[in-house]
């Protein structure tokens, strides 16, 4: 009897050491985070300026009561007719002018570009030319295509060709002997050029 009084309490004390054992818990496992996307914000750009320039534009203005630019030049001053050269005049030169220097040319002649006049050491405080110029000194004049230290007008061999006055303000005089030719003034006047301009007129037969 008391063997089983003891057997029974053994029993008893093993069931509520089993009742008695704690349950064991989930383990809590967190939520994902999920990372919101980056909101892509563009970096400041600096404002775009347009580059200004500081440098003085030095204009000429070179033109003509016979013709506008661009337009017919009249038969008058043209081989067809007197031969002579048209009045031309232009605008206020750069400041620190010292002469100007003109030169006319075909660049449609056969072959190539036809020299028909060729003006330098043209006085700085000058603003024209009359028509049928004769230079006179301290004007010296250049050699033409035909060879003449003169004016030679149009007189292309056929079709329209054009005729370009050019005039050239330099800042220096031109130790250039009368009967130069057109290279000739051209690499004088290198480094010289304050400012150009130019007239086209156009003539055929």
């Amino acid at each position: 009897m008391k063997q089983l009084t003891f057997c029974c309490m053994i029993m008893m004390a093993m069931l509520i050491s089993a009742c008695g054992a704690s349950t064991p818990t989930s383990a809590v496992i967190p939520e994902p985070v999920i990372a919101e996307p980056a909101t892509s914000v563009p970096a400041p750009t600096e404002p775009t300026t347009e580059p200004t320039s500081t440098e003085a534009t030095m204009s000429l203005q070179l033109t003509s009561d016979a013709f506008a630019n661009g337009q017919s030049i009249p038969a008058k001053f043209s081989c067809l007719g007197k031969n002579i050269s048209p009045a031309l005049a232009w605008t206020e030169p750069p400041a620190g002018t010292q002469s100007f220097a003109l030169i006319v040319d075909d660049p449609d002649a056969p072959g190539s570009t036809w020299v028909h006049w060729v003006l330098y050491n043209i006085p700085a405080d000058v603003r024209n030319l009359p028509e049928s110029f004769s230079a006179q000194d301290p004007v010296s004049v250049g050699k033409n295509s035909w060879g003449k230290l003169s004016y030679g007008g149009p007189c292309p061999p056929s079709g329209t060709h054009r005729y370009y006055f050019k005039l050239y303000a330099l800042d220096s005089t031109l130790s250039l002997s009368p009967g130069a030719s057109k290279e000739q003034l051209l690499k004088a006047m290198e480094g010289h050029i304050l400012a150009q301009s130019e007239l086209m007129g156009t003539f055929s037969k």
